[in-house]
C-alpha cells in the first residue's frame, strides 16, 4: 500500500517538474525571441547562458531531492514490512493463547506452556487488568488477553501512521 501510495506520488512529481520545466523553457524562448535572435550582444548571450545555467541547476537540484525522498519513502516502507510482521506474530500468539484458555487448554500440554511462555512478555503489562470469565467445565475468556490485542493494535496502527508520516513529504502548506 505504501510502495503504491510512493509510486504515484513520484509520478505526479515528475509531472510536475515537467510542467515547471516546460514553463521555464517557454519563457526563455520568449525572452530570445523578443530580444531579437541573433541582434544580441555579448551581455544578452551571458544573460542567456546564466538563465540556462540557472535551469540546469534548478533540474539537478530537483533531481537529487527527489532521490532522497524516494529513498527515504523505500526505507520507512522497508521498516514498516518489518513492523507488520513482527506485530502479526504477536497478534497470533496473543490469539492462539486466547483461543487455548476459552477452550479450557490443559496447563499442562508442552504447546500450551510454550505459547504462554511466548506471549507473556507481551500479556504481562495487561495481566489482571480485568476479570474473566469463566464456566463450571473452565472455559474462560480473559478479557486481558482482549484487551492486549486491542492495545498492540492502536500501537501498530500508530507505528504505521508515524512512518506514513516519515515517507511521504508534504507538498503544500
Amino acid at each position: 500500500m505504501i510502495d503504491n501510495k510512493l509510486a504515484v506520488e513520484e509520478a505526479e512529481r515528475t509531472a510536475d517538474y515537467e510542467t515547471v520545466k516546460d514553463s521555464i523553457r517557454a519563457d526563455v524562448d520568449r525572452e530570445i525571441v523578443t530580444s531579437g535572435v541573433g541582434q544580441h550582444d555579448v551581455g544578452q548571450s551571458q544573460r542567456i547562458e546564466n538563465i540556462a545555467d540557472d535551469i540546469r541547476r534548478s533540474a539537478v537540484d530537483e533531481f537529487v531531492e527527489t532521490e532522497r525522498e524516494v529513498e527515504r519513502g523505500r526505507a520507512a516502507a522497508r521498516i514498516s514490512q518489518v513492523v507488520d510482521y513482527a506485530f502479526f506474530l504477536i497478534y497470533a500468539l496473543l490469539t492462539m493463547r486466547l483461543v487455548l484458555e476459552l477452550l479450557a487448554a490443559r496447563e499442562s500440554a508442552g504447546f500450551f506452556r510454550f505459547v504462554k511462555t511466548l506471549t507473556d512478555p507481551f500479556y504481562y503489562p495487561f495481566r489482571g487488568l480485568m476479570p474473566s470469565l469463566s464456566t463450571q467445565d473452565g472455559f474462560t475468556l480473559v478479557l486481558s488477553l482482549v484487551a492486549a490485542l486491542v492495545a498492540y493494535m492502536l500501537l501498530h496502527l500508530a507505528i504505521n501512521g508515524l512512518l506514513r508520516i516519515i515517507a511521504h513529504r508534504k507538498v503544500e502548506i
